[in-house]
């Protein structure tokens, strides 16, 4: 397995003269879910929710993929903690529009992360997976609320059940992604469409975003009190060191209900 780039700040915020901003993982070739990129990207939304040059932003990727999920490299941590998952609360909680840019894969918490925000540019080439049980585990990020929310309770059930992977092409028809666009143009694509925010009056964005968000992030906070309680009881089956052993092997789980 190709390891992440370790040197260097974990995401990098910039802000433009159009006033969007850039908030980019820095973990190339997979920027794997870690709890340093999810803090820094609830700190970053905090920070330009106070800046008045930033009216929109652009979560994007280095590398090959967006995020490709926990790293099951050994020694690696699999699975995600309270601390975590406040942060994502947080991120939830944010007050700026957010466009992401989705290339590669876009997996288990990394599918959570490109859910919160509130527009998706996705190319052919992404892959979108709630690949939880496959690994013998409960899904995360508040999966429970955004993901039924984008393509409805039953393609979530059969998304959640079976975990697995949609292309990007899928993904647009389903509802995961907004816009397909090829991979040479997905950065100008996502840009151009957070430049279309925040061209629009930004007090009125963000009472319109507040108002059709309504209760979601209080609505993620009780789901991801509820995923954390059930990762924690599946963390300690045969089932899930199976799944974690079968991926980092790149075969088949043999699960036992156990």
């Amino acid at each position: 397995m190709n390891e992440d780039v370790s040197d260097g700040p974990v995401i990098q915020t910039t802000i433009g003269d159009d006033f969007v901003a850039t908030i980019e993982l820095c973990r190339p070739p997979n920027n794997f879910f870690s709890i340093e990129l999810i803090v820094g990207i609830a700190d970053a939304l905090e920070q330009l929710d106070d800046d008045d040059r930033c009216r929109s932003a652009v979560i994007c990727a280095q590398g090959k993929h967006f995020c490709a999920g926990a790293d099951f490299s050994p020694g690696a941590s699999t699975y995600a903690t309270e601390d975590l998952y406040a942060a994502a609360v947080r991120i939830f909680r944010a007050q700026t529009p957010m466009v992401a840019a989705i290339q590669g894969a876009a997996i288990g918490g990394g599918l959570g992360l490109a859910l919160s925000a509130d527009f998706r540019v996705a190319a052919p080439e992404a892959r979108f997976s709630a690949n939880f049980a496959r690994l013998g585990f409960h899904h995360g990020f508040g999966l429970s609320v955004t993901l039924p929310r984008l393509v409805g309770e039953q393609a979530a059930a059969e998304l959640l059940f079976t975990g697995r992977r949609v292309k990007g092409d899928e993904a647009a028809t389903l509802g995961l992604a907004d816009r397909l666009v090829d991979l040479g143009d997905l950065q100008q694509v996502a840009h151009g469409l957070a430049r279309e925010i925040a061209i629009s009056a930004p007090l009125a964005v963000r009472s319109i975003r507040k108002t059709l968000r309504g209760d979601l992030a209080d609505r993620v906070e009780a789901a991801v009190a509820h995923e954390n309680t059930e990762q924690a009881w599946l963390r300690e089956t045969t089932d899930f060191a199976e799944g974690n052993k079968a991926m980092a092997e790149r075969r088949e789980p043999d699960f036992k209900g156990e």
